[in-house]
């Protein structure tokens, strides 16, 4: 069973690392989110009863997120203020917040893993919802709004279930029981 107060730590390092993210990046200084949400990242998977697992979740999750991220880019739909490297991909603090989301899915969102109907709602909702905020925020441009917003809805509503069978299969926070020989 994992403790309340490792599910609140959780929602609050995340939170934190969202804002330094977004604020930092809206400021034109991406690498001071992108360095905390590292550190939130690696304390999240040395915390984790079997870290390896976690890894490979963090890892995916980053995978997808740059790919969904770097289309929406590509596309034109959507611009970063700061933190890009390569042209037409996400910057590395999106890649972060990212990892930063992987490490919520086995902890504070673990109750949706087996509710993928309303994952995939609440991916439609609250994923465009997220990136509107960084757009008021300044670390963010829906340069094609209309394309933007209905490509994160339907994506979002895609990636949120996809995101909770992958944490249904790497779960670095639930003891493997030892088989008998």
């Amino acid at each position: 069973m994992i403790r309340k107060a490792t599910i609140f730590a959780n929602i609050a390092l995340f939170q934190l690392g969202w804002f330094a993210c977004v604020i930092s990046a809206a400021q034109g200084h991406p690498w001071m989110g992108t360095a905390l949400a590292a550190a939130i990242v690696a304390w999240h998977i040395w915390r984790a009863a079997q870290p390896q697992e976690e890894l490979n979740l963090v890892l995916q999750v980053m995978l997808i997120g740059a790919i969904w991220d770097s289309m929406l880019v590509t596309l034109g739909w959507i611009s970063y203020s700061s933190g890009t490297i390569l042209p037409g991909a996400a910057p590395h603090w999106i890649i972060a917040l990212w990892a930063l989301f992987a490490t919520s899915l086995n902890l504070s969102m673990r109750w949706l893993k087996e509710r993928l109907g309303l994952a995939a709602v609440m991916g439609a909702v609250c994923g465009p919802l997220s990136y509107w905020a960084a757009v008021r925020l300044g670390a963010v441009d829906f340069v094609r709004a209309e394309y933007a917003v209905v490509a994160l809805s339907f994506g979002w509503s895609l990636i949120m279930p996809l995101l909770m069978l992958l944490s249904r299969h790497f779960d670095g926070f639930i003891r493997t029981q030892q088989q008998p020989s």
